[in-house]
């Protein structure tokens, strides 16, 4: 895969995944399934029902790489808190709060990354995106 190849396809990872969360719930639970199915060693889902009865809905996604760790949860007053950390020796060493925007940025290129080295996740990409 080219330099170029390799952006066209975070481009396209970014694009697939802004147009998936319109809605904050919906979006958690199809992003928690799709990293679960890519990365199911990597990912990490808290889901939680809201009441006694009724779905349990995702309450936080965990997604860790070699130096990162990208975590979405939910916020409690119906939005998504965004969160970025360095991971070093499987230690996590810093949390940074981002934009949902660039946290998707970051997702697409951990992604591409990985898919770079992971026939697997590679083809995972490859059926989400089609």
């Amino acid at each position: 895969m080219t330099a170029h190849g390799a952006q066209l396809d975070v481009d396209l990872l970014a694009a697939a995944l802004r147009a998936d969360s319109a809605d904050l719930a919906q979006f958690a639970d199809v992003l928690a399934g799709k990293l679960q199915a890519m990365l199911p060693a990597r990912t990490r889902v808290e889901r939680r029902r809201a009441g006694l009865v009724g779905p349990k809905r995702v309450r936080r996604i965990v997604l860790r790489l070699d130096t990162v760790q990208l975590e979405l949860h939910d916020a409690g007053d119906g939005t998504i808190e965004a969160l970025e950390a360095s991971v070093s020796g499987g230690i996590v060493l810093k949390h940074e709060r981002v934009e949902l925007g660039d946290w998707l940025e970051r997702l697409s290129a951990a992604l591409a990354a990985e898919a770079s080295r992971s026939q697997q996740t590679r083809e995972a990409l490859e059926r989400w995106l089609l």
